[in-house]
């Protein structure tokens, strides 16, 4: 294991947004403790900051003690930003450059928003990828469980930063001292970083026919501009009439009513979370006006598009 002196100390930051998702902070933050433990002396130091100073309240309610964001000298090696829910109810922390900066769950959004994500790879909660792509169209988040370009690192969330800090942890103590930390935690298979965020669509769907696979998976690449069932049934290898049995068959709608539900619910989490208007969200999942809006998504969830977004 190399040598840390006290001087080599990494202090490490941590922003936590209002509506932060607990696990997500564990998940990045308790590697470090497991390692001072294991190395029987503090090698990272940790503090944890929030945009007003008091204590952040997680989705889950539960506060953590917090302070004012630090100033220009702080001595911060590297800072992440973790943030849940909504982006619309988000604060935004100033974020400097000059420290490695990290974006966790819908932290990556700020940085996005920060700027500091420019020509840069990076990843983000796939819940939140709609809303960055609407809001940051010149971005282009990859669906990666986290995503280390030189100093910025992003990473989905969950339970995504154990990946990510055996990694990180792995560059400076080494592969050996890296496992037993993730070991600490029972973390004995360590994801690979372009692993996926989600399960498959066979998983999701339950599905397992390859042509119909192939046209959900388009399904959800088109939502601002749906191809039509001829074009559909040509991916799938078959003849639009079997594309409707099989629809039928696999998953109890119809091609149209499938295609609809899957635009409707990229819909819901726009509403949730961009803030772009209606009408902007209507013509963003490929429906030809507000109104026709409106009556397909109250069919299918009970509610106006308003009532979804009012808080």
């Amino acid at each position: 294991m190399p040598s840390i002196d006290a001087k080599n100390l990494q202090h490490i930051g941590f922003i936590l947004i209002p509506g932060f998702a607990l696990m997500s902070y564990a998940s990045v933050s308790e590697p470090l403790r497991a390692a001072n433990l294991l190395a029987g002396r503090e090698i990272y130091r940790l503090s944890t900051f929030s945009p007003d100073g008091g204590p952040a309240l997680s989705s889950g309610e539960v506060p953590v003690p917090a302070e004012m964001l630090p100033g220009r000298g702080s001595g911060l090696a590297t800072i992440f930003v973790c943030a849940g829910g909504s982006p619309r109810d988000w604060q935004y922390p100033t974020v400097r450059e000059g420290v490695r900066i990290g974006g966790i769950s819908g932290g990556p959004y700020l940085l996005a928003a920060a700027g500091l994500l420019a020509d840069r790879d990076f990843t983000i909660h796939w819940e939140h990828a709609p809303a960055l792509l609407e809001s940051f169209p010149a971005l282009s988040p990859r669906q990666a469980r986290f995503v280390i370009d030189g100093n910025r690192i992003t990473c989905g969330g969950g339970i995504a930063p154990l990946d990510m800090m055996h990694v990180l942890i792995s560059e400076r103590m080494g592969p050996d001292f890296a496992r037993r930390v993730s070991d600490w935690y029972l973390h004995t298979q360590v994801g690979e970083p372009t692993a996926p965020q989600r399960g498959s669509l066979a998983e999701r769907y339950s599905v397992h026919h390859p042509g119909l696979l192939s046209v959900l998976e388009k399904m959800e690449e088109t939502i601002e501009m749906p191809l039509d069932r001829a074009a559909m049934a040509r991916i799938a290898g078959v003849t639009p009439r079997h594309l409707d049995r099989l629809f039928a068959a696999h998953l109890g709608l119809t091609f149209l009513d499938q295609y609809r539900r899957i635009r409707l619910q990229h819909a819901r989490r726009l509403l949730e979370q961009s803030p772009l208007s209606i009408s902007e969200i209507a013509v963003a999942t490929g429906f030809s006006s507000g109104a026709h809006f409106s009556r397909a998504y109250r069919s299918l969830y009970g509610m106006a598009p308003s009532e979804t977004r009012r808080p």
